[in-house]
């Protein structure tokens, strides 16, 4: 039990995410299209990032549009939410982090480190967006200053080759 205790404890883990937490505008990057070369598609939206559980963890609610390709191919604006839970877990010695949103039923699972010298985390996780066809992701968050970071996805394709298939700038509200 002493031991369970001790390591419920709040660390420089949790204050490092702390840092994250507050209003926050964003803009995003992200590319269907399989050709490095071919332009990405962009929208913006809003995020907000509170503490819960003693700031323990950290849940970001976000919303958006984006343009989507509807019934008739066309692309149309389509409202998008997710939210994300981000924790430093004592035990594992590793940043956890959950994401789920409205264009998929999965919850996706990462673990990462963070690196004071570059300020960036850097996650890596396993997704399944269609039965049978796992993708290898690394995800990497770079802290800029305390109102600007970027979170950078990329997807494994394969014969050690990666593609990074989006791109999101936030800035906080004033």
């Amino acid at each position: 039990m002493k031991q369970m205790m001790e390591l419920s404890k709040l660390n420089e883990n949790h204050k490092l995410l702390a840092s994250l937490a507050g209003n926050w505008t964003y803009n995003i990057k992200f590319w269907m299209n399989p050709d490095p070369n071919a332009k990405p598609q962009e929208s913006k939206g809003n995020a907000t990032t509170k503490p819960v559980m003693g700031g323990r963890y950290f849940v970001m609610d976000v919303s958006g549009k984006m343009q989507m390709p509807g019934p008739d191919g066309k692309m149309k604006d389509v409202e998008f939410k997710g939210m994300g839970i981000d924790g430093f877990d004592n035990v594992k010695k590793k940043f956890v982090s959950s994401w789920i949103d409205n264009m998929g039923t999965g919850i996706e699972f990462s673990e990462g480190t963070y690196d004071p010298a570059t300020k960036t985390f850097t996650y890596a996780s396993e997704m399944e967006a269609v039965p049978g066809m796992k993708t290898k992701v690394r995800e990497v968050l770079k802290i800029a200053d305390n109102d600007h970071h970027t979170f950078e996805w990329y997807e494994d394709r394969g014969k050690g080759q990666e593609a990074k298939t989006m791109e999101i700038s936030y800035t906080r509200k004033k």
